[in-house]
């Protein structure tokens, strides 16, 4: 048996996602830097086969649609501000079916807030950025691990379903370095995008069964490629209101929503006999490790629930927090923003909030929550 040895870096996930963002075949930065997802900017130079720096965010999603439009896969990062002049152009990459990744890195809010600090406040933001309502794939690593697998998911999400994804993380886990062994990250898998098999005649946006059209780049000599950001038919030309027009955006919400288990991802420690359950996301979740943990060697039984895809929300997610008689919510931001997309803002004798503003909860301020 062949003894893999370790290798220990001092690194950080924003390294380590630039990384596998470029070995799941992403082949273009476009960036406009704004802390805390500066690190994203000065690796992205280093590593990307093509980078660009773009005058103002809502350029740098104008440029990544146009190199979506000819075939590449390209990739940015930023935070609230960047995000919110990106608003318009995310939505109309959406409608055109364009694959690209954005990475988020979230920071204290509302507007420019304080640049250095970390929060999940953005959650709420993401979950209506698409007119309609329509949902957007959003992917929130919780270590570092994540960090490899989901932004190689992210790549194969965006291109197997054509449409933006969406990186949430945020300031501490993409800025704080720590040692890390680099083997155990898995060799990654390149993603391709070739033209798929479909029906004569050819029409842009006629969808087979997988619910997604096949793509076909700007330049091709043999078929003719048209994207259109308003609503269209599937020839992809613009028509207001007629029945096929009308679900081909109905469509657009069903090939995520009906294939979700394609993308969803989570980690479920469920302890036997356990009655509680922490459910947490994204950096808070090794402080709901630790708290876990504690609980645990106090002879108290609990489960703990890791939520890695955001959105669209499974039915797997309701179903394990319904097999529970306590839930606590563990999160970054002043009310719980995952605990109300879940049950809303209506409270509910069974569901407990231990929220932390301006500052990284404690495996501590967790138990207490917990026990409260």
């Amino acid at each position: 048996m062949k003894t893999v040895t370790s290798k220990m870096v001092l690194t950080d996930a924003s390294r380590i996602m630039t990384e596998a963002l470029v070995q799941s075949g992403a082949d273009v930065f476009i960036g406009y830097p704004i802390t805390p997802s500066n690190l994203f900017y000065a690796y992205s130079k280093e590593r990307f086969p093509e980078f660009l720096a773009g005058p103002d965010e809502i350029s740098v999603l104008q440029w990544m649609c146009g190199y979506s439009a000819a075939g590449k896969i390209p990739v940015t990062a930023t935070s609230f501000p960047g995000l919110a002049l990106m608003t318009e152009t995310l939505n109309m990459a959406y409608m055109m079916e364009l694959p690209m990744v954005l990475v988020i890195v979230q920071r204290l809010g509302p507007s420019t807030g304080s640049a250095t600090t970390g929060a999940q406040g953005d959650l709420k933001f993401l979950d209506g950025i698409i007119s309609g309502g329509l949902p957007l794939p959003i992917f929130s690593p919780s270590d570092f691990k994540d960090s490899w697998n989901l932004a190689n998911e992210a790549v194969k999400t965006a291109v197997e379903l054509r449409t933006p994804v969406i990186l949430l993380t945020s300031k501490e886990m993409v800025m704080t370095q720590k040692g890390f062994d680099i083997n155990l990250l898995k060799t990654l898998n390149r993603v391709n995008n070739p033209i798929k098999n479909f029906e004569p005649p050819y029409q842009p946006y006629k969808a087979g069964e997988d619910m997604v059209p096949p793509f076909v780049p700007l330049g091709n000599e043999e078929l003719q490629a048209r994207f259109n950001a308003s609503t269209h038919d599937n020839d992809g030309l613009i028509r207001k209101g007629t029945p096929e027009s009308l679900a081909n955006t109905w469509r657009l919400r069903e090939k995520l929503e009906k294939r979700i288990d394609e993308f969803f991802f989570y980690e479920l420690d469920a302890e036997v006999g356990a009655t509680n359950l922490v459910v947490s996301w994204g950096i808070t979740s090794d402080a709901s490790r630790d708290a876990v943990q504690a609980i645990r060697k106090k002879g108290n039984k609990i489960s703990l629930l890791i939520v890695k895809t955001i959105l669209p929300i499974s039915s797997k997610i309701y179903e394990i927090i319904d097999s529970y008689e306590k839930v606590l919510f563990a999160e970054e931001n002043m009310t719980g923003l995952y605990k109300e997309m879940i049950f809303g803002k209506r409270n509910n004798s069974k569901v407990k909030t231990a929220t932390k503003f301006g500052g990284m909860l404690t495996p501590s301020e967790i138990e207490k929550m917990l026990f409260n």
